[in-house]
């Protein structure tokens, strides 16, 4: 980092000298500057924002909400734009997706941007649900919505939540959110007695094994009218519908000391809360700081508001024309622009550590996960690396190095996607957690004010490239 020869070079930039240049640890981190019950309260904000979120849909709800009360003003995503410097606005694309932006007071340098995904791993409801099987029981039909660990869906009580279109009294139609909120429905386990091998592996099939019993015969036919109910409307006004099972089981914090949270969606609700605490409290900078809540990460993101679609890049361009950007000055921004891909990691897991890589373990508790790929399924390089542990060293933030062990490929996620449609510096982070892609996840108590923390600063800060590729970082 000190060779002024180096085309990678990171300059310190007019800040004081208050770091070496080595990892501060997760102790020394809390020491400093947080009690555990700061961090507990932190972690309890997040749970409270989870329970509140069982879909994509109430997601973006409950956070535009935060946004309202801030003082960010909602933008129509189908009307023109009329933006001033120096204010705060938000977007929602299709129900399920956001990005909340703020403008600085003077010219604006680049654009700092963290993404994040507000989907998780569930069934999703077919049309025409209702199953009754064997005269008795009324199921419902119900696909697999991304990839997940099937088993612990079992025996534990579920509901569902998800949006209506409706057709209104003056003959428009609207979206109507929904959530049953109580013990709805149940995937029932086969008993021991009727399948010794259970406990030696099963290939669970979607259509056959894992249909939710949701009540005896006496409510088929029903369920529409359940859905008129909860949506205030007639069932001949229900047009269509997403919706999705979730979890109900309680999220709690747990341990000898505290030290973990369990919950449903921690993947990736976890990102998503922490980016918008930190929008909502970074000081203002000379970039445009973007934070960016997609929907359809679990399956892909091909969809029109996916990270994958031109939403992002669409609402970058109109940002830039409203303030009266030229085309050459739009580029000479992006180019210095950079963003943060938030979405978490697995921690080593105490009973199966071969399954990690041998030379870079992370652990929840221990700090942000800088996640890196040579497949390039994350964007993070030695440049963004770098400018990010500087970020965090200066602001006394433990992290930790995160790899793929070699013979377990691991999936893409939001930076690379939206990579090829906003071409800028990225690095992907998140947070160690187990169990991922189960119904009901655990993470460390710690780690939500850690991604608070470094995602304040990165708004906060500012980044110039010199000519020669050097980095200069400043707070």
């Amino acid at each position: 980092m000190n060779n002024n020869n180096n085309n990678n070079n990171i300059k310190q930039g007019n800040e004081p000298d208050t770091l070496s240049a080595q990892e501060y640890s997760a102790q020394e981190y809390s020491a400093q500057k947080y009690s555990a019950q700061d961090f507990e309260a932190v972690a309890s904000r997040l749970l409270d924002f989870i329970q509140a979120s069982p879909t994509c849909f109430h997601t973006v709800k409950n956070i535009s909400g935060r946004l309202d009360d801030a003082g960010y003003e909602k933008l129509c995503y189908e009307k023109e734009w009329h933006l001033v410097p120096g204010k705060s606005y938000y977007t929602i694309r299709a129900d399920s997706s956001l990005i909340a932006f703020r403008l600085p007071e003077g010219t604006a340098h680049s654009f700092h941007m963290t993404a994040s995904h507000c989907d998780s791993p569930s069934f999703k409801l077919k049309e025409n649900c209702e199953i009754l099987r064997d005269g008795k029981y009324t199921e419902l039909n119900v696909e697999k919505y991304g990839g997940m660990l099937c088993a612990p869906w079992f025996d534990r009580p579920l509901s569902i939540a998800g949006r209506l279109t409706v057709r209104d009294g003056e003959g428009r139609l609207r979206s109507e959110l929904i959530s049953f909120d109580r013990d709805l429905v149940m995937l029932p386990s086969l008993a021991i007695h009727l399948n010794r091998e259970a406990n030696k592996g099963t290939a669970f099939r979607i259509q056959s094994d894992m249909l939710p019993l949701m009540g005896s015969e006496e409510i088929h036919g029903r369920f529409k009218d359940m859905l008129a109910k909860e949506a205030r409307t007639k069932a001949e006004n229900i047009l269509g519908y997403d919706l999705f099972l979730y979890d109900r089981s309680r999220p709690c914090i747990w341990g000898a000391d505290r030290e973990y949270i369990s919950s449903p969606r921690l993947d990736d609700l976890m990102c998503v809360f922490s980016s918008i605490e930190a929008l909502l409290s970074a000081e203002k900078s000379d970039s445009i700081s973007v934070c960016c809540i997609f929907d359809s990460e679990e399956i892909g993101s091909c969809t029109m508001n996916g990270a994958d679609s031109e939403y992002l890049k669409t609402v970058m361009d109109r940002i830039l024309s409203c303030l009266c950007i030229s085309h050459e000055q739009s580029l000479c921004m992006l180019s210095r622009s950079f963003m943060l891909s938030a979405d978490n990691g697995h921690a080593v897991h105490p009973n199966h550590i071969d399954k990690n890589d041998p030379t870079n373990h992370v652990y929840m508790n221990h700090g942000i996960l800088i996640k890196h790929s040579a497949a390039g399924k994350y964007t993070t390089n030695a440049v963004s690396a770098s400018v990010f542990r500087e970020l965090c060293l200066r602001n006394s933030i433990p992290f930790q190095e995160y790899v793929n062990n070699s013979d377990i490929p691991g999936g893409s996620t939001l930076g690379s996607i939206s990579g090829s449609h906003v071409s800028v510096y990225s690095a992907d982070i998140g947070a160690a957690q187990l169990a991922m892609h189960s119904p009901y996840e655990t993470a460390g108590v710690k780690d939500t004010r850690y991604l608070i923390d470094a995602m304040t600063a990165f708004f906060g800060c500012s980044l110039n490239i010199d000519e020669d590729g050097s980095i200069t970082l400043r707070q």
